[in-house]
């Protein structure tokens, strides 16, 4: 597909964090402290396996979602828009310490992403809790 562009190489963890949003306003990281990009994390009660679990239970409910990389702590997934098949980079991070699940939702091409990544993540928030 013409608009699904290439799969970015700097994701993943370093050092306990997430890569930082890029300064267009089309991602959103927990981790990010400024208010254009900030977006709360997702927390938890459970065990991190049973939150983990949860999670990707939601996240292969939710329509044209493939996960890229699963790790102990850590989900890579590709979500893809229904009318131009534009992708966005969305991960995961558990910290067992915090009880949180960071979240990066960045979208792959273009500037803007008219709110679609933040919108993304709470509607997760919404069928995590």
């Amino acid at each position: 597909m013409i608009f699904s562009g290439k799969r970015p190489n700097n994701l993943g963890i370093k050092d306990g964090r997430l890569t930082p949003c890029p300064a267009s306003p089309n991602c959103v990281c927990s981790q990010d402290t400024d208010s254009l990009h900030q977006i709360a994390p997702l927390n938890f009660t459970s065990t991190p396996a049973q939150a983990l679990s949860q999670l990707k239970r939601i996240i292969q409910s939710l329509p044209r979602t493939k996960i890229i990389t699963e790790a102990e702590d850590y989900l890579y997934v590709e979500f893809k828009t229904a009318l131009m098949g534009f992708v966005d980079d969305v991960e995961f991070y558990l910290d067992r310490d915090l009880n949180t699940i960071h979240v990066r939702s960045a979208s792959r091409l273009g500037y803007g992403d008219l709110g679609l990544n933040r919108q993304r993540i709470e509607t997760i928030r919404a069928q995590f809790r």
